[in-house]
């Protein structure tokens, strides 16, 4: 497919590259001619000197044929008001914008373009690597509201159905490992003392997940605050 990648820094170049080597044709827009250089010689897509919210720039990109748009330059207005031009005037389905503030994602979710805010996963892989035995976030959706966590069973708990420990709306169990095989949580699983149980979670729900399993618990959510 054709794919409009709009920002050539570190980002945007090794995207560029990566969709041609993967067989995709690419237009790649940064407003600084000099930016370019960062693109393999051999790179075979187009580039195109402007601004990504520009039609006419869009237009000699190839938006009229992309069946993708990715907005990676330095600005996170730029990155939305691009986006959303390629979603609302050229109706591209595939759009994603990268966001410095994290506090933003939310707001612009709700427009109905998904962001990656580099600074949250930024910041978490940093703790990862500080406190590998700490608590953290597994995964975490481009909105920042959900995430992936994973909790140890207490002896409090074995015995109980993990369907049981659950709290609708707010977190599910994934699955459950238990003695070194991963297993999915079927609705009549129950906990043993020592199972590992992912749980997909609302991030505003986190001190209320570990308070349910409690301070036994070996909580993988303290991302939560970043």
């Amino acid at each position: 497919m054709h794919v409009v990648v709009v920002g050539c820094g570190r980002v945007g170049s090794e995207l560029a590259v990566t969709l041609a080597e993967d067989g995709h044709t690419v237009g790649v827009i940064d407003k600084n001619a000099t930016a370019f250089r960062r693109l393999h010689d051999d790179f075979t897509g187009v580039a195109v000197v402007g601004y990504g919210f520009d039609r006419d720039t869009l237009l000699s990109a190839g938006i009229d044929r992309a069946s993708a748009l990715a907005a990676v330059t330095n600005g996170d207005n730029s990155n939305i008001v691009t986006a959303r031009v390629a979603r609302e005037s050229f109706g591209i389905e595939h759009v994603v914008a990268r966001i410095y503030d994290p506090r933003r994602a939310t707001v612009f979710q709700r427009l109905g373009i998904p962001t990656v805010a580099t600074v949250s996963w930024t910041t978490d892989q940093v703790l990862r690597r500080l406190l590998p035995e700490d608590s953290h976030v597994d995964w975490l959706d481009a909105s920042g509201g959900v995430g992936l966590v994973e909790l140890a069973v207490p002896k409090a708990l074995a015995g109980r159905r993990f369907a049981d420990l659950e709290e609708p709306g707010q977190w599910a169990t994934s699955l459950v490992t238990r003695l070194g095989t991963a297993q999915l949580a079927a609705p009549g699983l129950v906990a043993q003392e020592g199972d590992r149980v992912h749980l997909t979670v609302r991030l505003d729900a986190i001190g209320r997940l570990r308070e349910r399993f409690g301070t036994a618990a070996s909580p993988s959510a303290a991302g939560a605050g970043r």
